[in-house]
């Protein structure tokens, strides 16, 4: 792969068939201007990008790019204006014998959201959040199966003993071990794919490599394909294979993490990576202009 392949367009994807991917998707909404005259917002713009077995893509951009609208759609929480999502090869949502049901893309895709304490409900226990994803996806109907499922989905996420968080509800936990039981959720249904729109941006700094750790394992350990969608370009780099950046819902550069970290081609991507935290920087800086590292 040279530098240029990095460029707009995403390089063609590894030999095994896709996972899933956006064939020039466009999603568009209506708004009013502040003269009340009738707009229309493109949220992607012919946007592609395909997602391999086993691999972790970081979409990354910042608030208004269009990512986190990518990822809705991908996961057929947003309808779109044109293009075509496929799931291995087969398109979704059409009219062909071939085409992908939403009740089995469902069971292959997976979304992880942003905020963990909204997207479960307060009212209800791990084990009916949990158990019913398994009840549903599983086929499991018997209450002890169903709770020995809920236990090892507990295990895989790291929330030990699990007996102790089984019957607690999402209010009695941390913000990380909220997220971890939204990502034991998604896993419930067995997927090849998860969505993880911004899952650490709502935690503490020190319990975000926990996650992002977490869901590299899964990737390892279950062969699960990830899109973790981010603002965060060290973030990005720390834990993907390839990185796409969108500007203004355009994909504006595709390819190799460390390739588009290290030779950006657009003057965005420049910008985020310039933006991103250094604790170096400043030594580098002062070492070039010769100053002393304990100087003010």
């Amino acid at each position: 792969m040279t530098v240029q392949d990095s460029l707009a367009q995403p390089p063609a994807p590894p030999a095994a068939e896709a996972a899933l991917e956006a064939h020039e998707v466009t999603v568009t909404f209506e708004g009013k201007g502040r003269d009340g005259s009738r707009q229309t917002v493109t949220a992607c713009d012919a946007v592609s990008l395909s997602l391999a077995p086993a691999e972790i893509v970081a979409l990354v951009g910042e608030s208004g790019s269009g990512k986190t609208t990518l990822a809705r759609a991908l996961g057929l929480f947003q309808d779109i204006d044109s293009g075509q999502i496929r799931l291995s090869g087969r398109p979704v949502r059409g009219r062909g014998k071939d085409s992908v049901r939403p009740r089995d893309y469902y069971g292959e895709v997976q979304m992880i959201f942003q905020d963990p304490f909204a997207s479960l409900n307060q009212l209800k226990t791990i084990r009916h959040i949990i158990g019913r994803a398994v009840r549903i996806h599983s086929g499991l109907r018997g209450r002890r199966a169903v709770e020995e499922r809920t236990l090892e989905l507990l295990e895989t996420v790291h929330l030990t003993p699990a007996e102790d968080y089984i019957d607690r509800y999402p209010s009695a936990l941390s913000g990380g071990q909220r997220q971890r039981i939204s990502i034991a959720r998604a896993l419930a249904v067995d997927p090849t794919v998860i969505l993880a729109d911004e899952p650490t941006s709502m935690l503490d700094v020190s319990i975000r490599i926990d996650v992002l750790n977490l869901l590299s394992e899964l990737r390892r350990e279950k062969g699960v394909a990830i899109l973790y969608i981010t603002h965060d370009i060290a973030s990005a780099r720390y834990i993907s294979d390839r990185m796409a950046v969108m500007y203004k819902g355009t994909m504006v550069e595709f390819g190799e993490t460390e390739q588009v970290v290290l030779s950006p081609q657009h003057d965005y991507t420049r910008t985020l990576i310039a933006a991103a935290p250094d604790p170096g920087r400043r030594t580098r800086r002062r070492r070039r202009r010769g100053d002393s590292p304990l100087s003010a």
